[in-house]
């Protein structure tokens, strides 16, 4: 793993540890790495955190200085630059975002012209220029500089794009929303007014620093009440960037992302869109999904966490769904990443074409006991946890004590220096001791002195 990029691009707090030099600097050689000097549009979107704007200034800089315009989208999803960079025919987009991490952090990934996450590879190189101090050859002057243009129909292009998607009259329904201050605050409640439904919406009011404070996908409870006290039919909750959902059923219980693929994965087997027959999940996610799918003739691939590897096990195989636990949900027949209200609106859809309530779609699998915990570790030995013979055997120890009743899955944090410990297995309170000792021991040995 490189010392800038992490699972999902750079990341890290805006102007101490992301800072305007650094955007500038990832702006040239992103350009230089993704076009090949090529001439063309670079799409730039962003959420809804002060440092935005500063990053946006400082990385569109970089970007117009290797000869190539940059076409500002404003506050708008990820997903949404996903899909516009094919749609405008760009060479690349690049979000600006710290996803669902607090306001005070912000984040640059870039999508190529094809609107796909780019592999190691590609941001290994980009990395090289920059940590390597490695001049780019190329000072366009002149009228070979880039210029800077604002698309103000992006969000409208990008609903127009999310309408067609499905086809559901969503009248006499409910929607209960929590939009976490982010990218969506907007577009979410309008895209499902122009549908039919009535909307409950909270928690869109970005003020530059409330994005995901005590709100939106990482807060579930928060759209869990809002969904009991309005008897509405389904809730659903959004993380900054909107590239991820939690959902509600209408007796306010949750469905994480596993569920959702239960859902949608056996409404595209009975329409004879499941290629392959086949879910792509990773390792964290739910035991119970497997036994769902076995027991309904269906498959299950799985891989490393991050939705980007989803994706790539996807593109190999040709796989049509695939997703994470924690709501990122990709559709491959319609985008090329997690999206977060997309899926909502196919909920929407099974549920008003099957006229069955969400509680009895979520009632489909049924899942282990599971638990996540986070040890605080040095940064330095986040991803070297393994290489402590201690550690090691003390998982080993674990793992031979469930006799394969249960599993444990230790993966260092993308962007915080955390290790994540998740075990799972028959008896919650058992595994939750386990889980929290695991942690202490790990503290105890390379944890933050």
């Amino acid at each position: 793993m490189g010392k800038l990029f992490g699972t999902d691009g750079v990341r890290g707090v805006a102007n101490v540890d992301l800072t305007p030099e650094l955007a500038y600097k990832i702006g040239r050689a992103g350009a230089y790495v993704l076009t090949n000097s090529k001439k063309g549009k670079v799409l730039v979107g962003k959420d809804t955190r002060a440092s935005g704007d500063m990053l946006e200034a400082a990385l569109t800089a970089g970007i117009c200085s290797m000869g190539l315009d940059v076409v500002s989208l404003g506050v708008i999803p990820t997903p949404a630059v996903a899909y516009l960079t094919r749609k405008y025919e760009a060479v690349a987009g690049v979000v600006i975002s710290a996803s669902h991490n607090p306001g005070e952090y912000n984040g640059i990934k870039f999508f190529n012209f094809e609107g796909l996450k780019l592999p190691d590879e590609v941001e290994d190189r980009i990395e090289d220029i920059i940590l390597n101090s490695k001049e780019i050859d190329l000072r366009p002057t002149k009228n070979e500089v880039g210029r800077v243009y604002f698309e103000e129909n992006g969000a409208k292009d990008y609903k127009e794009f999310l309408k067609s998607s499905i086809n559901v009259d969503l009248t006499g329904l409910t929607v209960a929303m929590d939009l976490g201050h982010g990218a969506l605050s907007k577009i979410g409640p309008e895209t499902m007014e122009e549908l039919g439904a009535k909307v409950i919406a909270v928690n869109c009011e970005p003020d530059g620093m409330n994005i995901n404070n005590a709100c939106g996908s990482t807060k579930p409870e928060i759209i869990q009440k809002l969904v009991v006290d309005n008897n509405a039919d389904v809730g659903l909750s959004f993380d900054g960037d909107a590239d991820r959902i939690i959902a509600v059923d209408e007796k306010g219980r949750i469905l994480d992302g596993d569920h959702i693929l239960a859902i949608c994965g056996t409404d595209l087997k009975k329409k004879g869109k499941l290629k392959n027959n086949t879910v792509v999940g990773t390792v964290m996610t739910n035991m119970g999904l497997d036994v769902y799918l076995r027991e309904n003739d269906m498959e299950i691939v799985k891989t490393i966490v991050g939705d980007r590897y989803i994706l790539e096990e996807m593109l190999k195989n040709g796989y049509s769904i695939g997703g994470e636990q924690s709501g990122h949900i990709i559709f491959l027949d319609y985008n090329t990443t997690g999206d977060g209200l997309a899926t909502g609106l196919h909920l929407l859809d099974v549920m008003k074409s099957l006229k069955k309530p969400l509680s009895e779609l979520n009632d489909l699998m049924k899942n282990y006991p599971q638990i996540l915990l986070n040890a605080k570790v040095d940064n330095g030995y986040k991803y070297k946890y393994m290489e402590n013979t201690e550690i090691r055997t003390e998982i080993e120890k674990i793992e031979e004590m469930f006799k394969g009743e249960g599993r444990v899955v230790i993966r260092p944090s993308g962007t915080e220096p955390l290790v994540r410990v998740m075990i799972e297995g028959k008896d919650q309170e058992e595994i939750t001791k386990i889980a929290q000792d695991l942690v202490d021991f790990i503290e105890a040995r390379i944890g933050i002195k």
